[in-house]
């Protein structure tokens, strides 16, 4: 089911980035835009979601706040840069742990051609 989706979000990412044209906006801009359009296709969509993060039983004074949520079973984290950093895959890994998620999407509106700038991470529990 995840699979199927994220081929979904993929398709959604890449109409973005067709319509508004990239690279050279704000992460930000990119992040409402992809929410927008996957709300038009239909999809149960959260974004800039605030998740506690505990730690031996006491929620951290700073949540944590996810970009995007998709159908309960995606998480993305969206960039607008244009290098790569692994940084970026393990901060994704160490949310979908977090969260309890299997599959979790980065896709960098930095780059050329947004396809270039995905990402799949999975988290294995």
């Amino acid at each position: 089911m995840e699979n199927e989706l994220s081929f979904k979000i993929i398709g959604a990412a890449i109409e973005v980035h067709k319509n508004l044209g990239g690279p050279g906006l704000l992460e930000s801009i990119y992040e409402s835009a992809l929410c927008h359009e996957l709300k038009i296709q239909g999809f149960n969509v959260k974004m800039q979601m605030s998740v506690p993060v505990v730690y031996r039983g006491v929620i951290i004074k700073e949540p944590l706040y996810i970009d995007i949520t998709v159908n309960d079973l995606v998480l993305m984290e969206v960039k607008a840069t244009e290098k790569h950093s692994t940084l970026y895959e393990n901060q994704l890994l160490t949310y979908l742990r977090l969260l309890k998620i299997k599959l979790g999407l980065l896709v960098n509106f930095g780059k050329s051609h947004v396809k270039d700038g995905i990402t799949r991470v999975v988290k294995n529990f």
